[in-house]
């Protein structure tokens, strides 16, 4: 069975074999070991953290946001081999500035010479100061299967239902801009290069040790993305090939662009009110009932219990039992260290 569980100290290793096949332009994990420590490291502190805090203010509404990270592997039960990983920023930039362009227009007019020109510029902003992130998402090209990517994409949604107190109103995910077949940049080549001096590669490996130099170097200033050769510009905002399915399934959710990019390859930034994305939104829990022959709806549910360090989440079918039930089989209930009678979060994989 395959199965969605935050990630542990033995999953060093797995991590950074997950970290060697990412590719150019996949800034949250990237071939270099002691950023692949540290993001393990960040994740087992946030999950303990959490634990702690969560345990001590359960009479309270309201949390210390903090800029955390809750990181999940997705497991395959019967080889025990780490498959893909995904993961949630609680709040960016409260640690470090965290920068991407806004796209807007401005219009130059004459009456006296009739002339009317509107055209898009990029200005550097901190926009997204203290939003949450949806990141890390990364899935071995042998498990591109059978809805394993949106599995593993949106079973971090059902952890944010079980504990929205540990997020803020307001979730984005940054998508993979466009590359060529050499994996480098037009953007980048035409605007970033111009203030770094270095290639597409390795500022976006710098950017995540020190995001500092990105304010010291980068232009305060309108960009003009007229003055931009023709395949820059045609990039802005698009999506990377193997990231456009990731993008489908965050717009099918609900989230949508508002005209911001990275400031690296342009890539399309999506965002979304927390309580509107649907699989948050239309999730509902129910207590269990463990049968061995299961009578089940053919849909595919995505199933998760209510822990926060041995959280757990499954896909596969289900059947109702009256308004108040769901019937699981053993070998699901064993998979969601779940036992009879306890709450079970579900929602379908997809709305249709």
């Amino acid at each position: 069975m395959i199965v969605i569980r935050p990630i542990h100290e033995q999953d060093r290793e797995a991590l950074w074999q997950i970290a060697n096949q990412t590719g150019a332009g996949f800034t949250s994990l990237q071939p270099h070991r002691p950023m692949v420590d540290n993001k393990l490291a960040w994740a087992l502190t946030s999950f303990q953290q959490a634990s702690q805090e969560t345990s001590q203010k359960k009479s309270t509404s309201e949390t210390e946001q903090k800029n955390n990270l809750y990181l999940f592997v997705m497991e395959d039960t019967e080889t025990g081999q780490v498959v893909g990983t995904a993961g949630i920023e609680s709040a960016v930039g409260l640690d470090a500035p965290w920068y991407n362009y806004k796209v807007s227009k401005q219009v130059h007019a004459s009456q006296q010479l009739d002339v009317y020109t509107m055209v898009d510029t990029l200005m550097l902003c901190s926009d997204h100061t203290g939003f949450s992130e949806l990141c890390t998402l990364f899935l071995l090209p042998d498990y591109r299967h059978s809805k394993n990517g949106a599995f593993l994409s949106k079973s971090r949604l059902l952890f944010m239902a079980a504990f929205p107190e540990l997020f803020a109103e307001d979730l984005f995910a940054e998508m993979r801009g466009y590359c060529d077949d050499q994996e480098v940049s037009p953007f980048w080549e035409a605007l970033g290069r111009h203030f770094f001096a270095v290639d597409f590669e390795e500022a976006d490996r710098q950017s995540t040790v020190d995001k500092a130099f990105i304010a010291e170097l980068m232009p305060r200033h309108p960009i003009y993305t007229n003055l931009l050769p023709d395949d820059a510009r045609e990039v802005i905002g698009i999506t990377h090939e193997s990231t456009t399915p990731a993008r489908y399934l965050l717009e099918s959710e609900g989230f949508h662009y508002t005209g911001y990019v990275d400031i690296f390859d342009a890539g399309p930034l999506l965002e979304a009110r927390v309580k509107d994305v649907r699989s948050v939104r239309d999730s509902r829990q129910y207590k269990v009932n463990i049968v061995e022959n299961n009578t089940t709806d053919q849909r595919r549910w995505l199933m998760a219990n209510n822990e926060l360090t041995d959280f757990r989440c499954i896909m596969g079918n289900l059947s109702y039992e009256g308004l108040e039930f769901v019937q699981i089989t053993s070998e699901q209930a064993s998979a969601l260290n779940i036992e009879e009678g306890q709450l079970l979060r579900v929602v379908p994989l997809s709305s249709s």
